[in-house]
């Protein structure tokens, strides 16, 4: 026999006390006067009678759906979704924790590079959508004709009309590489996923490129290496410099995951971190605590990305700066050798 479905009635009736009070408590309404004692009563008896609020009812009624949709771009058709780098895996995270402490969940797709979200997007009546990385611009021009507010992380796309958070990767890559450099290296190498402008990647790679030409260092295109963000990758990467001849002393990867997978490489063809090659990460993800040697990188702060991409779909309305850049730190730790 099916359990009758708890109602705000019965949250009053137990709790001795207006239905227009319980709604007022539940959806934790600012602009009413309550007295704690009863604020008290009526979380009791939600507590003990054990009610789940409608979402679906409510939405209807406040003319929201309570679902913020978050998008992250498979470059790669066929490719599984990116949860093995632990960069996504953090700030999808945070997203979550955020938006469910103000009471919305999380929509996630992973988009081909082919297909438009703003259908999804106006199907499910999302409150926002936070958007990930770098998409093709006819994506950008879809969805200005959209009144969803939309937050973009980490990408460098100039006059939209969206909320934006970043971090300045070009610089950031830069102090990467001088690091190297101060640490006597010449022959620093490159390595990421698939450089492409607009993108973090393309960042980096000027960074890179900016600290070599400050130091009067010729770019070696043998030692740039561009492919997919993925352990394995930089694995490849490691034998095929343990292999070349003239081969680097120092890498600057712009993954942790990357510069993990690099070590391992490394390793399999009988080379030591950092005594025969250094490397720098990029983002200070648990990988890069967790490697062996630990792992000198660029700390970003990941979790405060998702939050304050969260903050600013939920609570725009006093906000006049479209723009938040966030600070980056230099962590150092065994990964880099003095030479």
């Amino acid at each position: 026999m099916a359990t009758r479905r708890i109602n705000m009635k019965d949250i009053a009736r137990e709790a001795n006390v207006s239905v227009a009070t319980v709604s007022y408590v539940i959806n934790k309404r600012k602009d009413q006067t309550i007295a704690k004692s009863t604020i008290k009563r009526v979380e009791d008896a939600v507590k003990k009678l054990g009610y789940v609020p409608n979402l679906a009812a409510k939405a209807l009624v406040e003319n929201k759906s309570y679902l913020i949709g978050v998008v992250i771009p498979q470059t790669e058709p066929g490719k599984q979704f990116m949860f093995s780098n632990p960069f996504y895996g953090e700030l999808l995270s945070s997203i979550e924790f955020v938006a469910r402490d103000k009471g919305y969940h999380v929509l996630i797709s992973g988009t081909d590079v082919d297909q438009s979200y703003l259908e999804i997007a106006n199907k499910r009546g999302l409150d926002g959508i936070i958007i990930v990385g770098i998409h093709p611009d006819n994506y950008y021009e879809d969805l200005k004709n959209t009144s969803i507010p939309v937050v973009l992380i980490d990408s460098y796309c100039d006059n939209l009309p969206f909320f934006s958070i970043s971090i300045e990767d070009r610089k950031s890559a830069k102090i990467a590489t001088q690091y190297l450099i101060n640490k006597g290296h010449r022959k620093i190498a490159f390595a990421s996923g698939v450089i492409t402008g607009n993108g973090v990647t393309y960042e980096r790679f000027l960074g890179y490129k900016d600290a070599l030409e400050e130091a009067n260092i010729e770019v070696n295109d043998d030692y740039i290496y561009s492919g997919t963000v993925s352990q394995e990758y930089g694995a490849d990467i490691g034998l095929k410099i343990a292999n070349q001849k003239d081969r680097p002393t120092a890498i600057f990867s712009t993954a942790d995951i990357i510069a993990f997978g690099i070590i391992n490489g490394l390793k399999k063809a009988k080379l030591s971190v950092p005594n025969d090659i250094s490397i720098v990460g990029f983002d200070d993800t648990w990988i890069a605590r967790d490697c062996d040697p630990q792992l000198t990188t660029i700390k970003q702060d990941v979790f405060k990305k998702g939050q304050k991409a969260v903050e600013l779909l939920i609570d725009n309305e006093n906000i006049t700066n479209k723009n938040t850049v966030l600070d980056i730190e230099l962590i150092e730790r065994e990964s880099v050798a003095q030479l």
